[in-house]
């Protein structure tokens, strides 16, 4: 499978998961300081940021994969993209531009965004971390719809969405990836191996 075929059975994945939400549910605790809908939108924004930078050719490529991304734009705050507070509120003006029926308009994004990636072929796109390959950028989105998939069915009572093992496989490897590379690797390997548990902060984000 390619990485646009795994970032459409997520997205199609998460659209399926949102669909189930019930209707007194939107206000209740998501994740960290979000609602489930801030939650929501802000799982959704994996599907706007592509639709966004579609339109934002780069001059040059300054990261050469995901595993870049994650590390450039992650919780050390490296750039706009990892600052906790400007993150939170993404994700609740997200939330709130769902408007009065979320699922439909996660839905909407999911066809309007995904024939938009399948024609534009591999272009240098200009992301919050700089200028990449679409085929490269297009992993860390499919991270993000199934990571935060994951925050979505715990916090609404789903069981998670049955993605196939090529998804779960490229954003399980991207994420220990992303952790060799913030220096953690041979923590998560000994965790991995039931040597020892994770430290309570560990994150690859």
């Amino acid at each position: 499978m390619t990485s646009y075929e795994h970032f459409a059975e997520a997205a199609h994945a998460y659209a399926d998961l949102v669909a189930q939400i019930r209707p007194d549910q939107w206000d209740s605790p998501g994740l960290g300081v979000w609602d489930l809908r801030a939650l929501v939108g802000h799982g959704a924004r994996a599907l706007i940021t592509v639709d966004t930078y579609l339109d934002r050719p780069a001059a040059e490529v300054v990261l050469d994969g995901p595993v870049a991304y994650l590390t450039s734009v992650g919780a050390s705050g490296n750039s706009a993209g990892g600052d906790p507070g400007a993150v939170a509120e993404r994700g609740r003006q997200a939330g709130a531009s769902l408007g009065a029926d979320p699922a439909a308009a996660v839905r909407v994004l999911v066809e309007r965004v995904l024939p938009r990636v399948e024609r534009a072929g591999d272009p240098v796109i200009e992301t919050i971390g700089g200028g990449m390959r679409l085929s490269d950028y297009l992993p860390t989105r499919t991270f993000e719809l199934v990571v935060h998939g994951l925050d979505v069915a715990r916090a609404s009572g789903q069981p998670p969405s049955a993605l196939g093992e090529e998804v779960l496989d490229e954003v399980t490897v991207l994420a220990a990836s992303a952790a060799v590379r913030h220096g953690g690797g041979a923590v998560l390997l000994a965790a991995l191996t039931g040597r020892a548990p994770l430290p309570e902060d560990f994150s690859v984000v």
